[in-house]
């Protein structure tokens, strides 16, 4: 099997899910809006996958197009939330994982997607929460993602802003101010793999093969924690890269990373009887 470095982040971050969950994602969010459809296609054909823009419930689209608010994305769906449906069900727990990414992120899974430098006069303005905020204090798990980890100005000590809340904010901790949510659960990069464990900070678990723990600690802008047992990030299947393929065939989740990582491809060897 071959396959690129894409195709294996967007399996990654699909292998987030469990069966039987409740699954959101945010506007213009292509590789975690393959990932679901990947996701219920093998692993999880009993979750409950809700389109980002278009709130479309278990919908089977032909392909997924270049934009999230393409009406392709509602082909087949078993119903079509109303805007307020939906964010009355995440304030209520019953949406089970949301993936979120941002142009920064912090070391307790903060995310910043509104403006980087000072508020009043920013460096850049980023496109805004759009509701994220409150739904990720409510929502039971998080995923977050990022294809811009390399760059070492995405993953950083401390958000400019906080957008969506992660597991502590300088006004404290999830339970100290009040939150339902279990908070973010995995962080998947270009070059690996997080979770938060029991103490609510990232921490490695994980590096793909052609990364090294070097390049990662110097990519990351707070004090990385690496896990004692630390390991590969484990290969996409033949149903996985063939079920992305089908999804995504004009892989629109490419377009989420800078062209370098696209050169990134792998080859597994058939085992030898």
């Amino acid at each position: 099997m071959n396959w690129n470095l894409p195709e294996w982040f967007v399996v990654t971050l699909a292998r987030t899910i469990s069966d039987r969950e409740v699954v959101f994602h945010g506007f213009g969010s292509p590789c975690a809006q393959v990932a679901m459809h990947v996701a219920r296609r093998t692993h999880a054909p009993n979750m409950l996958l809700i389109e980002g823009a278009m709130y479309a419930v278990n919908p089977a689209p032909p392909f997924v197009p270049p934009t999230s608010n393409d009406q392709a994305l509602k082909y087949g769906a078993a119903y079509s939330m109303r805007f307020e449906e939906f964010f009355d069900a995440a304030c209520r727990g019953e949406v089970d994982r949301m993936f979120l990414s941002g142009g920064q992120i912090d070391p307790y899974g903060n995310t910043n997607v509104t403006a980087i430098g000072p508020m009043n006069r920013p460096k850049v303005k980023l496109g805004g929460g759009g509701g994220g905020c409150n739904i990720s204090a409510t929502i039971r798990h998080l995923t977050l993602w990022t294809t811009r980890h390399r760059s070492g100005r995405t993953l950083v000590q401390e958000c400019d802003f906080i957008t969506d809340v992660g597991h502590r904010t300088p006004a404290g901790s999830r339970v100290d101010l009040g939150y339902t949510g279990g908070g973010p659960a995995h962080l998947v990069t270009e070059l690996g793999v997080f979770d938060y464990g029991d103490v609510g900070r990232a921490r490695l678990v994980q590096i793909f093969p052609d990364v090294t723990l070097d390049e990662v600690e110097r990519s990351t802008g707070f004090e990385l924690q690496v896990s004692p047992d630390l390991g590969t990030v484990p290969e996409p299947t033949e149903e996985e890269l063939e079920i992305v393929r089908a999804v995504d065939p004009l892989a629109v989740h490419a377009s989420e990373f800078d062209p370098s990582e696209l050169d990134r491809t792998f080859t597994s060897e058939p085992a030898i009887a």
